[in-house]
């Protein structure tokens, strides 16, 4: 029996919000996303305050986060919802 189902394994990744490094301990990835860095996370963003007419930009930081994600994909030779053969 040739498998019929060959689901592919996606990788997603994603940052979070830019903030100010200090308030980014708590920073939670969405639901089903895995944090995969650590403490204050990476500081390699800007963050923005509007003040009155001006716009400031300071340096922030933000987690990575991941998850692992199935894409159900047929065999080679097979197609449609239920995979079916030739």
């Amino acid at each position: 029996q040739m498998k019929k189902q060959c689901d592919q394994k996606l990788l997603l990744r994603m940052k979070t919000e830019c903030v100010p490094c200090s308030l980014n301990l708590e920073t939670r990835c969405p639901a089903g996303y895995t944090k995969i860095t650590n403490g204050t996370g990476i500081p390699d963003c800007r963050y923005y305050l509007e003040i009155k007419t001006h716009t400031l930009s300071f340096p922030g930081c933000r987690h990575h986060c991941m998850k692992e994600f199935e894409q159900p994909e047929c065999c080679q030779g097979h197609w449609g919802p239920d995979c079916m053969g030739k």
